[in-house]
């Protein structure tokens, strides 16, 4: 089985990653330099560059849905939250997103139970010494002791070490999408719901065997150099609305069929069934959820046909 760092990125999927990193750089152990912070240096605000993601919508007499695929860790300086999508929002009664985001202490005791490894065992002890070579690389580029991360599950620190690079080439989780729209419902005091919790996301990742884990922490440090034009390629796509070529690449290193269901087919399948709940009731919801789930033959939109609904591409 191969899980790779595109699985991760896809993960498309688990918002909980974009608020993992600040919590895992603060349980991990103090002699390590590099914080989130170390490695986002304060720069100028960037010029806002204009771009257009795509969003559908599912409606009937009295109800209406939007659909919008979000990039979870963006770089500043993209203008998507304006034209269609925020009149969208603005006359939603609701934001809906894969999760609430809970507040830091909680999200931190959290992934530290889950995270860290409960019997003591160290990270680099589970590795053989092929494999802790590349660790340690990779480690090493990021500026980070290789014993840092001794503590974590293989899961938690292959998350952390992605993230941690996207951050150093410029990706911020607070100009993702949830950030944004979350910080907007709170300013116009929309109400907002998850349809999952931060602990069934990371819960994803901590039921991996160990062997899976390890697999998945070492062939994203041998694609570490790679996080910063793997991202930019994915949020290219996504700002221009290039819906099937984004899912291609986000799903297209989920080869292993366990975690492709965990991921996204299983939890595409509930949200289209939520929706289906949600249809009954009259209103107007904006969801948005991993762009990943709203593209491909299991995507989101095209299981609601088997609920006689049907997701309409919004024009603007």
């Amino acid at each position: 089985m191969r899980i790779n760092l595109k699985s991760l990125l896809a993960a498309t999927a688990i918002c909980a990653l974009a608020w993992a990193a600040p919590v895992a750089a603060q349980n991990a152990p103090t002699e390590s330099p590099a914080s989130v912070e170390a490695l986002d240096p304060v720069k100028a605000p960037p010029a806002v560059k204009d771009v257009d993601p795509a969003l559908w919508v599912v409606k009937d007499a009295d109800t209406t849905i939007y659909l919008f695929g979000s990039i979870h860790i963006l770089k500043p300086g993209l203008g998507w939250f304006d034209d269609g999508v925020k009149t969208a929002f603005d006359g939603a009664d609701q934001l809906v997103l894969e999760l609430v985001e809970p507040p830091a202490a909680e999200a931190q005791a959290l992934f530290g139970k889950l995270a860290m490894d409960q019997q003591g065992k160290s990270l680099r002890s589970k590795m053989s010494d092929a494999d802790r070579a590349v660790y340690d690389a990779a480690m090493g580029k990021l500026g980070i002791p290789s014993a840092a991360f001794d503590p974590f599950e293989p899961w938690a620190a292959a998350i952390t070490m992605s993230l941690l690079a996207a951050q150093k080439t410029g990706f911020d989780p607070n100009s993702g999408v949830e950030r944004q729209l979350t910080a907007a419902a709170k300013v116009s005091n929309k109400p907002i719901g998850g349809l999952e919790t931060m602990a069934f996301q990371l819960g994803v990742f901590d039921s991996l065997l160990e062997a899976e884990q390890i697999a998945f922490l070492v062939e994203t440090a041998k694609m570490i150099d790679d996080v910063g034009s793997t991202t930019d390629k994915m949020v290219a796509m996504w700002a221009s609305a290039e819906t099937e070529s984004l899912g291609q690449l986000m799903n297209e290193g989920l080869t292993s069929r366990t975690l492709y269901d965990a991921l996204l087919t299983k939890r595409n399948a509930n949200w289209a069934q939520w929706i289906s709940a949600q249809m009954k009731k009259p209103g107007v919801t904006f969801m948005a959820v991993g762009a990943g789930h709203l593209a491909g033959p299991t995507s989101v939109q095209a299981l609601l046909p088997a609920y006689g609904l049907t997701a309409t591409r919004v024009a603007y």
